[in-house]
């Protein structure tokens, strides 16, 4: 199963074209979640000790885990995650906080080291920016760092188009390059 994970809050999102047109070279179920769509909150501290009560008891029945079990049992993921101010939307890190939960996504070694827990070995990251791309460890690094080291997913992709709204920009030409990228991958 593919696990496609959308976090563009616009309706007309490059960003979602791109994921799209990666998502149509899979040949598998693909399971869509759209977090504009989901009622995801960053983590607070009735969250926070409601995680953690239920990790301890090893009782995941709350609906909040959902997310973290559908993220486990993926086989391969895509995260849509458009370039804002250096990052990524704040909805996508309430995402990502809510998926990392020890018992489900990942456990630790007697020695304190993360063990995944979660079946993908592959997460494409999908960004598009109206201007240049600062850095990528802002945003795919962080992403890649988490599902390297705590999720256990080897190979993370960064796919991106940049440049987009620079006055004089070839949208058309740039998102061509970006697809012809992602045709690469699967040549």
């Amino acid at each position: 199963m593919l696990l496609y994970i959308d976090g563009a809050v616009r309706t007309e999102s490059r960003t979602r074209e791109l994921a799209d047109y990666l998502a149509g070279k899979f040949i598998c179920n693909v399971e869509y979640v759209r977090l504009s769509k989901e009622n995801i909150l960053p983590m607070n501290l009735k969250t926070l000790s409601m995680r953690d009560e239920s990790c301890q008891k090893g009782d995941f029945s709350n609906p909040y885990f959902k997310y973290a079990k559908q993220f486990a049992k993926a086989d391969e993921l895509i995260l849509v995650a458009p370039y804002w101010d250096l990052s990524f939307p704040s909805v996508v890190k309430a995402y990502l906080e809510s998926i990392c939960v020890v018992g489900l996504t990942f456990s630790y070694s007697d020695e304190g080291i993360p063990v995944s827990m979660c079946r993908a070995k592959k997460l494409y990251y999908v960004t598009t920016a109206g201007g240049t791309i600062a850095d990528d460890a802002y945003g795919y690094g962080y992403v890649k760092a988490l599902a390297q080291g705590m999720f256990g997913i080897d190979e993370v992709l960064l796919i991106k188009a940049e440049n987009l709204d620079i006055y004089g920009s070839d949208v058309y030409k740039i998102m061509s390059e970006a697809k012809r990228g992602i045709d690469k991958l699967f040549t």
